[in-house]
């Protein structure tokens, strides 16, 4: 695939976050403490947003993430699986107010929910695909090393619910990467060119999970942006390849590689995590302003 020339389409990125999780400090900072021993026993938690990136583009909006449904801080019963259930509250606490769902956070930001055209899910944890059933006209992107872990056997052990997920007015979409001869995106093999313009193009990115995806958005007169998902929970611990207590660690430190390889090639690329206050730090500054993220990259390396 040849990358097309990028054209001024794009003019605008927000972000919010629709409530808060608590994950153990191991979790996020990683350990050499065996899984089940920091599950179990573990007091020390520290506070993480769920973090939903808004894209403005001249066919509709465009989300990254869709964050957390309201009821998985209320419904005891929430997660079908038993086993689900039971680790689910070892390893999260979530506090979520009830007027904290993704419409009404957008409509914070002065949008429709059903002005929303897609929702790209850097992959398919509940945290991450919570307000689907939201904006039911919406294309849900995802790619199809992802979906192919619902068809596992026990993919609720993933974090993985398929109640949450093949909902009937869910409409996903697996995308295939495709070969690109653009040099930029070599270390990765292959990528997707969601909106055919070259503003927003998907790259693989395995580690968190096997089709876990980032995103690379490129604005006119902007510093690109990376939306990474759960590749990492600080921008310095990808650029120092200090990895999560979850996850592949060899695919992690794979996809590490990759986005500082496109971080050499594009310096001015600002490094966006889903559970990182720093990008809401960036965005509160500076939200939806022409130049913004260029002028605040440096918040975020």
């Amino acid at each position: 695939m040849t990358t097309p020339r990028i054209r001024p389409s794009t003019d605008a990125v927000s972000v919010f976050s629709t409530g808060t999780g608590f994950i153990h400090t191991e979790h996020r900072n990683g350990t050499r403490l065996p899984t089940l021993w920091w599950v179990l026993f573990s007091r020390s938690w520290v506070e993480v947003p769920t973090n939903v990136f808004v894209i403005r583009h001249p066919d509709g909006l465009v989300l990254f993430d869709a964050g957390l449904d309201p009821a998985a801080a209320t419904n005891p019963n929430y997660v079908d699986s038993a086993i689900g259930r039971f680790f689910m509250r070892r390893l999260f606490r979530i506090r979520i107010r009830p007027e904290e769902t993704l419409t009404n956070k957008l409509a914070e930001l002065g949008f429709d929910a059903a002005e929303v055209r897609k929702v790209v899910i850097s992959h398919l944890h509940f945290d991450h695909v919570g307000g689907i059933a939201e904006v039911p006209q919406a294309e849900l992107v995802v790619s199809r090393d992802e979906w192919k872990q619902l068809s596992g056997p026990h993919p609720e052990r993933e974090f993985i619910f398929k109640e949450h997920i093949e909902r009937p007015s869910a409409k996903w979409r697996p995308v295939q990467f495709e070969p690109t001869d653009d040099p930029l995106f070599a270390p990765f093999g292959a990528c997707h060119d969601l909106m055919k313009d070259g503003t927003m193009i998907l790259l693989p990115t395995p580690g968190h999970t096997p089709g876990s995806l980032s995103m690379l958005v490129r604005l006119e007169g902007n510093a690109p942006l990376l939306f990474v998902g759960d590749l990492t929970y600080q921008t310095e611990m990808l650029m120092n390849d200090r990895v999560a207590a979850t996850g592949n660690k060899a695919d992690l430190l794979a996809s590490y590689a990759r986005v500082r390889f496109l971080k050499e090639q594009l310096p001015e690329l600002v490094i966006l995590p889903a559970h990182d206050f720093a990008a809401q730090a960036l965005f509160s500054r500076d939200r939806a302003r022409p130049g913004a993220p260029a002028a605040a990259a440096a918040a975020l390396g």
